[in-house]
């Protein structure tokens, strides 16, 4: 199991223990914006209870403590705001922005209380860790931004927002609670070395330490990514034909999927049809429909996506990846681009277990994903012909043409009556 793996796990076990109090949120009128703000104004309290402990007149590690309990249940909010924005069905853009920025500025308040209470009680170097660690923090954040607003998919490393709250408030917890029996001005000495290695309030400032050094690594480590995805992409729009089109990689990404805009569905007897022989995707669980395409062989999969608790993830009901025949046979994501702006659905939930699906690439041609049929299963449905069936294939034929510009001479769609089971299959002309 990769790390992105375990953190979602995780994810998905937290969101099965807070649903019910997200429940209670949404019920009594709280808004996914309310409770961002209930975060700040928690992690400024973080702040204040630093500044105290600094201003106190010993070092009282005791409010290390207390703030690393309440960084932890500030944390909290970070997923709550997100799952009453799911589970209410208030999803918007200015709320997503609106997150982002709150949370940049309970970072730099919690770290606000950090850098005080060290600075106060005569910690200049681990102050200038902190400081170090706030830097390598908001970086980590902007480099992200900054990237996917130049149309690149960065979000990979280690110390992201998550596991800096839980780190800093973790170990200053465990720093107030170990203050009690070690006492606040607890030191080790080692025989031979002049200076103490270790002293109670290590168990808070070593934990810093390594934060500091990762989220300054993982920006770094972003930063390095999105300049080989850049990379690639100005190799691509080198290699364009002259003529064509300079609207970039993601209006090439759009042509090649955006067949589907070039005419409707017209009726046809299914066995008329045939199409060149492609391997059919099997073993693949959960399984809806997938996506094939001339040159090669290689399958978009289109599957229901079921978190760890075996339900239906309300938010990306639809997990879409390669089976890559072409090559080995294994499975890949789709790039950035590939789900920005071609493969990619859009899904809006529309009534219970229904949910209308729409190509990134092409809005007109609406897909349905809603349980059906004698097992009461999802399917996703479609019209194919006349008839509003289960749909089973895509496959785009491309006869020539360039990568900007394919020729696609029809696309055709592939299912089954819902009654009958019988198979449909009609052609886009293009």
């Amino acid at each position: 199991m990769t790390f992105d793996q375990l953190r979602n796990a995780l994810q998905q076990g937290i969101y099965l223990v807070i649903n019910p109090f997200v429940r209670l949120l949404i019920q009594v009128g709280f808004t996914p914006n309310a409770v961002t703000l209930t975060g700040l104004l928690l992690n400024m309290g973080v702040a204040v209870l630093f500044i105290v402990g600094g201003e106190a007149s010993h070092r009282d590690l005791r409010y290390v403590g207390w703030g690393g309990a309440l960084i932890l249940f500030a944390g909290l909010f970070d997923m709550l705001d997100g799952q009453v924005a799911r589970l209410g069905n208030m999803k918007s853009a200015y709320g997503a922005l609106y997150d982002s920025v709150l949370d940049r500025y309970s970072e730099l308040f919690t770290f606000l209380g950090i850098c005080y209470y060290l600075v106060a009680h005569h910690y200049f170097m681990s102050s200038l860790v902190g400081f170090f660690g706030l830097i390598g923090s908001m970086m980590v954040s902007y480099t992200r931004a900054r990237a996917e607003g130049l149309g690149i998919e960065c979000k990979g490393g280690l110390m992201q927002r998550p596991e800096r709250v839980v780190l800093l408030g973790v170990s200053a917890l465990a720093c107030g609670v170990a203050s009690h029996w070690l006492g606040d001005d607890y030191k080790l000495f080692v025989p031979g070395v002049p200076f103490h290695v270790f002293e109670t309030l290590s168990i808070f400032t070593f934990p810093l330490t390594a934060l500091a050094i990762l989220a300054n690594r993982t920006a770094i480590a972003r930063l390095l990514e999105a300049k080989q995805a850049l990379l690639r992409q100005e190799a691509l729009l080198a290699a364009r034909p002259a003529g064509a089109s300079k609207s970039g990689a993601a209006k090439a990404a759009l042509l090649l999927l955006g067949v589907l805009a070039a005419g409707l569905p017209t009726d046809a007897a299914a066995p008329a049809l045939t199409a060149p022989v492609f391997p059919v995707p099997s073993g693949v669980p959960n399984q809806l429909f997938y996506l094939q395409r001339d040159p090669n062989t290689n399958t978009v999969i289109y599957q229901l996506n079921l978190n760890s608790a075996g339900k239906l993830d309300e938010e990306e009901p639809v997990r879409i990846f390669w089976i890559r025949y072409a090559e080995h046979g294994q499975q890949q994501d789709l790039n950035f681009i590939q789900r920005k702006f071609a493969y990619g659905v859009k899904a809006n939930k529309i009534g219970p277990d229904k949910y209308e699906l729409r190509f990134a690439a092409y809005g007109k041609l609406p897909l349905y994903l809603m349980r059906g049929g004698p097992d009461r299963a999802f399917h996703v449905y479609t019209a194919i012909g006349s008839q509003q069936s289960v749909l089973e294939r895509i496959y785009l034929h491309i006869e020539g043409g360039t990568f900007w510009v394919p020729n696609v001479k029809y696309v055709e769609l592939k299912g089954n009556n819902p009654a009958t089971r019988e198979p449909v299959v009609s052609r886009f002309t293009v």
